[in-house]
Protein backbone atom coordinates (compact mmCIF):
# COMPACT_ATOMS: atom_id res chain seq x y z
CA UNK A 1 0.00 0.00 0.00
CA UNK A 2 1.27 3.50 -0.98
CA UNK A 3 1.69 6.03 1.88
CA UNK A 4 1.19 9.63 1.40
CA UNK A 5 2.95 12.17 3.83
CA UNK A 6 0.71 15.38 3.72
CA UNK A 7 2.79 17.93 5.23
CA UNK A 8 1.13 21.17 5.34
CA UNK A 9 -0.62 24.47 7.83
CA UNK A 10 -3.77 24.67 9.53
CA UNK A 11 -2.94 28.04 8.70
CA UNK A 12 -2.60 27.45 4.62
CA UNK A 13 -5.67 29.10 2.47
CA UNK A 14 -4.34 26.35 -0.29
CA UNK A 15 -4.20 23.56 1.86
CA UNK A 16 -8.34 24.71 2.51
CA UNK A 17 -8.77 24.99 -1.26
CA UNK A 18 -7.62 21.24 -2.19
CA UNK A 19 -10.88 20.53 0.15
CA UNK A 20 -11.50 16.77 -0.22
CA UNK A 21 -9.26 15.62 -3.18
CA UNK A 22 -6.51 13.92 -1.54
CA UNK A 23 -8.55 11.75 0.15
CA UNK A 24 -10.37 10.77 -2.29
CA UNK A 25 -7.27 9.69 -4.69
CA UNK A 26 -5.73 8.02 -1.39
CA UNK A 27 -9.26 6.12 -1.97
CA UNK A 28 -9.54 5.83 -5.47
CA UNK A 29 -6.14 3.94 -5.02
CA UNK A 30 -5.94 2.29 -1.99
CA UNK A 31 -3.54 4.51 -0.31
CA UNK A 32 -2.77 5.56 3.05
CA UNK A 33 -2.55 9.41 4.01
CA UNK A 34 0.11 10.34 7.29
CA UNK A 35 -1.60 13.41 8.27
CA UNK A 36 1.84 15.60 9.33
CA UNK A 37 0.51 19.32 10.17
CA UNK A 38 3.41 21.96 10.59
CA UNK A 39 5.07 24.96 11.82
CA UNK A 40 4.55 26.98 8.22
CA UNK A 41 6.61 30.05 9.36
CA UNK A 42 9.56 27.94 11.23
CA UNK A 43 9.28 26.01 7.51
CA UNK A 44 9.61 29.29 5.32
CA UNK A 45 12.39 30.46 7.63
CA UNK A 46 14.49 27.00 7.62
CA UNK A 47 14.02 27.00 3.83
CA UNK A 48 14.17 29.95 2.13
CA UNK A 49 10.79 31.49 2.14
CA UNK A 50 9.39 34.71 3.05
CA UNK A 51 6.29 34.59 5.20
CA UNK A 52 2.90 36.41 3.23
CA UNK A 53 3.18 39.92 5.89
CA UNK A 54 7.04 40.27 4.07
CA UNK A 55 6.73 39.85 0.57
CA UNK A 56 6.54 42.70 -1.65
CA UNK A 57 3.13 44.26 -2.35
CA UNK A 58 3.38 42.54 -5.97
CA UNK A 59 3.32 39.33 -4.52
CA UNK A 60 0.80 39.95 -1.60
CA UNK A 61 -1.88 41.05 -4.64
CA UNK A 62 -1.49 38.05 -6.84
CA UNK A 63 -1.75 35.59 -3.88
CA UNK A 64 -5.16 37.15 -2.65
CA UNK A 65 -6.20 36.67 -7.07
CA UNK A 66 -5.14 33.05 -6.81
CA UNK A 67 -7.32 32.89 -3.52
CA UNK A 68 -10.13 33.74 -4.99
CA UNK A 69 -9.69 31.88 -8.47
CA UNK A 70 -8.61 28.70 -6.55
CA UNK A 71 -11.88 29.25 -4.18
CA UNK A 72 -14.29 29.93 -7.43
CA UNK A 73 -12.76 26.64 -8.88
CA UNK A 74 -13.12 24.41 -6.10
CA UNK A 75 -16.38 25.62 -5.34
CA UNK A 76 -15.79 27.23 -1.82
CA UNK A 77 -16.29 29.57 0.06
CA UNK A 78 -13.27 32.01 1.11
CA UNK A 79 -12.91 34.98 3.44
CA UNK A 80 -9.43 36.42 1.64
CA UNK A 81 -9.03 37.91 4.97
CA UNK A 82 -10.16 35.86 7.52
CA UNK A 83 -10.68 37.36 10.95
CA UNK A 84 -8.85 35.37 13.19
CA UNK A 85 -5.46 34.76 10.54
CA UNK A 86 -2.41 34.68 11.48
CA UNK A 87 -3.54 32.94 14.81
CA UNK A 88 -1.55 30.05 16.56
CA UNK A 89 -1.78 26.97 14.99
CA UNK A 90 -0.55 24.30 17.78
CA UNK A 91 -4.04 23.92 19.15
CA UNK A 92 -5.57 22.93 16.34
CA UNK A 93 -2.22 21.18 14.77
CA UNK A 94 -1.75 18.94 17.96
CA UNK A 95 -5.53 18.52 17.92
CA UNK A 96 -5.55 16.55 14.54
CA UNK A 97 -1.76 14.82 15.50
CA UNK A 98 -3.79 13.76 18.89
CA UNK A 99 -6.62 12.15 16.82
CA UNK A 100 -4.80 10.25 13.88
CA UNK A 101 -3.08 8.55 17.31
CA UNK A 102 -6.05 7.66 17.95
CA UNK A 103 -6.97 5.88 15.00
CA UNK A 104 -9.79 9.19 14.78
CA UNK A 105 -10.77 10.59 11.33
CA UNK A 106 -7.97 13.21 11.31
CA UNK A 107 -8.66 13.99 7.57
CA UNK A 108 -12.43 15.20 8.43
CA UNK A 109 -10.70 17.12 11.28
CA UNK A 110 -7.96 19.11 9.51
CA UNK A 111 -10.91 19.90 6.99
CA UNK A 112 -12.84 21.65 9.38
CA UNK A 113 -10.22 23.16 11.02
CA UNK A 114 -9.15 25.10 7.77
CA UNK A 115 -12.96 25.92 6.85
CA UNK A 116 -13.10 27.20 10.05
CA UNK A 117 -10.21 29.60 9.53
CA UNK A 118 -11.07 30.67 5.90
CA UNK A 119 -14.50 30.24 6.02
CA UNK A 120 -16.17 30.69 8.82
CA UNK A 121 -14.62 33.47 10.96
CA UNK A 122 -13.77 30.98 13.90
CA UNK A 123 -10.47 31.18 15.83
CA UNK A 124 -8.62 27.61 15.52
CA UNK A 125 -6.45 28.74 18.29
CA UNK A 126 -9.52 28.89 20.80
CA UNK A 127 -9.37 25.47 22.71
CA UNK A 128 -13.48 25.62 22.95
CA UNK A 129 -13.30 26.30 18.63
CA UNK A 130 -11.38 23.18 18.44
CA UNK A 131 -13.12 21.18 21.04
CA UNK A 132 -16.37 21.72 18.76
CA UNK A 133 -14.43 20.86 15.47
CA UNK A 134 -13.32 17.31 17.51
CA UNK A 135 -16.69 17.12 18.46
CA UNK A 136 -18.22 17.28 14.76
CA UNK A 137 -15.92 14.70 14.02
CA UNK A 138 -16.61 12.40 16.91
CA UNK A 139 -14.13 12.92 18.64
CA UNK A 140 -14.00 14.35 22.46
CA UNK A 141 -10.90 17.06 23.69
CA UNK A 142 -11.03 15.45 27.17
CA UNK A 143 -10.40 11.96 25.94
CA UNK A 144 -7.80 13.15 23.63
CA UNK A 145 -6.15 15.44 26.39
CA UNK A 146 -3.72 12.63 27.83
CA UNK A 147 -2.39 12.91 24.12
CA UNK A 148 -1.58 16.27 23.71
CA UNK A 149 2.01 16.35 25.12
CA UNK A 150 3.17 13.34 22.90
CA UNK A 151 0.72 15.31 19.64
CA UNK A 152 3.19 18.46 20.80
CA UNK A 153 6.40 16.72 20.20
CA UNK A 154 4.96 15.32 17.13
CA UNK A 155 4.01 18.53 15.77
CA UNK A 156 7.84 19.58 16.35
CA UNK A 157 9.26 16.33 14.50
CA UNK A 158 7.22 17.03 11.80
CA UNK A 159 8.64 20.20 10.95
CA UNK A 160 12.37 18.62 10.73
CA UNK A 161 11.02 15.67 9.24
CA UNK A 162 9.73 17.88 6.45
CA UNK A 163 12.82 19.38 5.48
CA UNK A 164 14.64 15.88 5.40
CA UNK A 165 11.77 15.28 2.86
CA UNK A 166 12.51 18.17 0.67
CA UNK A 167 9.10 20.03 1.59
CA UNK A 168 9.45 23.73 1.51
CA UNK A 169 5.92 24.82 1.63
CA UNK A 170 2.50 23.60 1.73
CA UNK A 171 0.60 21.64 1.26
CA UNK A 172 3.04 19.29 0.30
CA UNK A 173 2.59 15.69 -0.81
CA UNK A 174 5.19 13.09 -0.33
CA UNK A 175 5.37 9.77 -1.80
CA UNK A 176 8.81 7.66 -1.46
CA UNK A 177 11.05 10.08 -3.45
CA UNK A 178 8.52 11.49 -5.66
CA UNK A 179 6.69 15.23 -4.05
CA UNK A 180 4.07 17.53 -4.88
CA UNK A 181 3.76 21.18 -3.80
CA UNK A 182 0.26 22.67 -3.76
CA UNK A 183 -3.03 21.86 -4.40
CA UNK A 184 -2.55 22.19 -8.12
CA UNK A 185 -0.29 19.09 -8.28
CA UNK A 186 -3.24 16.70 -6.97
CA UNK A 187 -3.85 15.37 -10.67
CA UNK A 188 0.02 14.68 -10.84
CA UNK A 189 -0.12 13.01 -7.55
CA UNK A 190 -3.39 11.02 -9.03
CA UNK A 191 -1.38 9.75 -11.74
CA UNK A 192 1.74 9.03 -9.89
CA UNK A 193 -0.14 6.50 -7.35
CA UNK A 194 -1.44 4.94 -11.01
CA UNK A 195 1.61 3.93 -11.98
CA UNK A 196 2.59 2.26 -8.84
Amino acid sequence: MARIDYHFSVLSPFAYLAGTRLEEIAARHGAEIAYRPLDIIALFAATGGTPPSERHRSRKEYRLQELRRGAEAAALPINLQPAHWPTDPVPASTAIIALAEAGGKAGALGHGVLSACWAEERDIADPAVVADLLKSVGADAEALAPRMAEARAIYDRNLADAIEAGVFGPPFYVVGEERFWGQDRLDALDRHLSRL
